[in-house]
């Protein structure tokens, strides 16, 4: 899978993030940690790894304009935890959606930045 690809793999995960922690709220219940929660996240959390060393080398290559190793860090932090804090009707609203809002932002500029480099299809 490309570094594009993954981007937008993490992308449609931002929303699924979302539309979880709706759902949870709405449902009013909590999920099983090691059958719905851990699995998810371990799955991801592989993916942002993978996404984060490739970004790191491709970074260091193409030296985009406006995309730099601390913000790849961030997202991979931030995603993280969101991840995670979906599964929970606890989770606070506001400060979870611009989490996501963020790491979606980052990873906007991440694909225009590969788009100006010829890193798309």
């Amino acid at each position: 899978m490309s570094l594009a690809e993954k981007c937008t793999v993490l992308l449609s995960v931002c929303n699924e993030c979302l539309e979880r922690h709706a759902e949870m709220r709405k449902l009013d219940k909590d999920p099983d940690f090691f059958q719905e929660v851990k699995p998810y996240a371990d799955k991801y959390h592989a993916l942002l790894d993978e996404w984060a060393e490739e970004s790191y080398a491709w970074i260091k290559i193409a030296k985009p304009k406006y995309v730099h190793p601390v913000q790849v860090e961030a997202l991979s932090d931030g995603m993280k935890q969101f991840i995670v804090q979906s599964f929970y009707k606890k989770t606070g609203l506001k400060r979870f959606v611009l989490s996501i809002r963020s790491a979606e932002y980052t990873l906007k500029t991440f694909l225009d930045a590969l788009e100006k480099e010829g890193e798309l299809e």
